[in-house]
């Protein structure tokens, strides 16, 4: 399992220390993201939920989870290091165990700190009329900020 791993790009050690997987590039969204991330869908029922793992400096594009009832997203760091950030809000660093309410409709970014790998669970809040709005890059000046 280690060697498939590996030939993903995430190196083998951090690949191993978590307890879910770290599934495929995630090619799919990959013009929103700075830097390369996998995807490995967890669960569709009830709540869906997906592994994210990102490679140091990796972070996503602001975006908003828009929905007219309920909605949103949660975010739980399962290994390495990241940062959230809520537009206004300061930068919350993320380490294993850390969660992060994100409302619907609220504009923000998430991925990895400089340095440092990062995998968090994603699990999307059920909601009515619910779409992804991906929005402009993050400043790299004010990533280049955190630690």
């Amino acid at each position: 399992m280690t060697d498939e791993r590996q030939t993903k790009g995430v190196p083998p050690e951090y690949a191993d220390s978590l307890m879910f997987p770290v599934g495929e590039p995630n090619s799919a969204y990959a013009q929103y993201f700075t830097g390369h991330s996998w995807l490995a869908p967890l669960t569709n029922e009830q709540v869906s939920t997906a592994n994210v793992t990102f490679e140091p400096g990796c972070i996503n594009h602001w975006h908003k989870h828009n929905a007219t009832s309920g909605g949103g997203q949660i975010l739980i760091c399962v290994g390495g290091r990241g940062y959230a950030q809520i537009e206004g809000q300061d930068p919350i660093e993320m380490t294993p165990g850390t969660v992060v309410n994100i409302p619907a409709n609220t504009k923000h970014w998430h991925g990895a700190a400089p340095g440092s790998w990062f995998s968090h669970l994603a699990l999307a809040v059920p909601g009515e009329n619910t779409s992804n709005e991906w929005l402009e890059p993050v400043d790299e000046a004010d990533y280049a900020k955190l630690k």
